[in-house]
């Protein structure tokens, strides 16, 4: 390379490292890029993702043309560093040895590390360009690429590794999924990643977490007098209620206020006609995962059902419209329902019903009370004390203070929960 001008030869150095910071920014690029991305972009007709996801489906075609291309720029350039580095210092091992270690910090910073970190920081949108020469390259060198993945395939074969495929590395979990809702940041509306991610939840949560309990259920007593039938029918939120023969335990059916109220106009309230407008109750185990209850319910075109345990026992009620609350929060405004109105007071503490469900209180509150167990408020106090608490004691259940305000018929009416202190700044005020 005598013949070359020591000017044109730092020129030929200068654009193999570039050519190399290229192919290294490229393998970057290619790995990194969000591939569920492409692939939507691609099935919406975008031609650089549509040769990307190619590209993609055949990683080891991939690797070798970038490695190869990259490989033989960086032989290139280390040869062309040592004729320059004897045209200026001479033979000696001393100057061949400094050419050396100085042409390995240019790659470095300027063909490996910067480059890289650049096709890090823009894989989506780099991943769109380079599919167009990556597949010119792979066209125009492919006998090259197929003879190397030859020795590559045998060699792995011998050491029984056998290549991952691209397909099934790329399938997602439902907690990768989560993730990914989670962290998408502006690209999903706030109020749509929390409906998604209560869908995962469905999987984890059971009938018995929403249900509203036995204790809480409005319905109508056949043993109850004819005035007190109308006046609960007549004041009732609900569009249908269970009917009981004079036990809680005993449900004979579901009665339809809709259906009641018709037949009321054509031949008047009669109390008899009742028992025959009831239809047959729908029971369902309480642990029951969320998301089947909803198959189920749509299955059997059911819109209630009572929630029995293990004996048979009756635990409470579930409607569809309870799983569609615990999708997209509550949406109902006619219910009398004071769950809506739980905020944390000026004070940090907030006054609190103890039949309230504690998914409820931990989502509205920002708390993290236990909900493997009791299902509501009450029953976490019970079980954490062992015992009917007195009226004014205090406790705390995972850093939460509460004090019991009222206790009535062996059940804590009402209790007083505290922010916790790791959530006030150091002037005291909530955060």
């Amino acid at each position: 390379m005598d013949e070359y001008s020591l000017g044109t030869q730092f020129a030929a150095l200068g654009i193999l490292l570039f050519l190399s910071a290229l192919a290294s920014m490229t393998e970057t690029v290619m790995m990194a890029s969000n591939r569920h991305r492409l692939r939507a972009l691609a099935s919406g007709g975008h031609r650089g993702a549509q040769l990307a996801v190619a590209l993609l489906a055949k990683t080891d075609r991939l690797l070798g043309i970038i490695l190869l291309f990259n490989n033989l720029v960086n032989v290139g350039a280390a040869t062309l560093a040592s004729v320059i580095t004897i045209h200026l210092f001479g033979d000696d091992s001393w100057a061949l040895a400094a050419g050396t270690v100085l042409l390995t910090f240019f790659i470095l910073v300027f063909s490996e590390i910067s480059p890289k970190v650049i096709g890090a920081h823009h894989a989506d949108r780099l991943a769109l360009i380079v599919g167009y020469p990556l597949t010119f390259l792979l066209r125009l060198t492919y006998p090259a690429v197929w003879f190397v993945n030859l020795f590559v395939s045998a060699l792995l074969w011998l050491l029984r590794l056998k290549p991952a495929n691209p397909d099934a590395s790329s399938q997602l979990s439902v907690e990768e999924l989560r993730a990914m809702v989670v962290d998408s940041g502006q690209y999903i509306p706030q109020k749509n990643r929390d409906i998604l991610v209560n869908l995962f939840d469905l999987e984890h949560i059971t009938v018995e977490d929403v249900m509203t309990p036995r204790g809480a259920i409005e319905s109508v007593d056949l043993r109850m007098s004819e005035n007190d039938i109308r006046q609960r029918i007549a004041t009732s939120y609900h569009t249908r209620l269970p009917v009981l023969d004079g036990d809680n335990e005993r449900v004979i059916g579901v009665l339809h206020l809709r259906r009641m109220l018709g037949h009321a106009l054509e031949s008047g309230f009669q109390l008899e006609a009742l028992e025959e407008l009831v239809a047959k109750p729908y029971f369902i185990p309480a642990d029951t995962p969320l998301y089947s209850q909803l198959q189920f319910f749509q299955e059997n075109q059911q819109r209630l059902a009572l929630v029995v345990d293990e004996y048979g026992e009756l635990l409470g009620l579930l409607t569809l419209e309870d799983i569609i609350e615990e999708l997209i929060g509550k949406f109902t405004s006619s219910l009398p329902d004071s769950s809506s109105k739980i905020a944390w007071g000026d004070d940090g503490s907030v006054l609190v019903d103890g039949g309230q469900n504690l998914r409820d209180l931990n989502r509205r509150l920002g708390l993290d009370l236990p909900v493997e167990g009791p299902k509501t408020l009450n029953g976490l106090i019970l079980e954490y004390l062992q015992d009917i608490p007195e009226t004014d004691l205090s406790i705390k259940i995972k850093g939460v203070p509460i004090e019991v305000i009222q206790t009535e018929d062996k059940m804590v009416r009402m209790a007083r929960l505290f922010r916790p202190k790791e959530e006030h700044d150091g002037h005291g005020t909530p955060r």
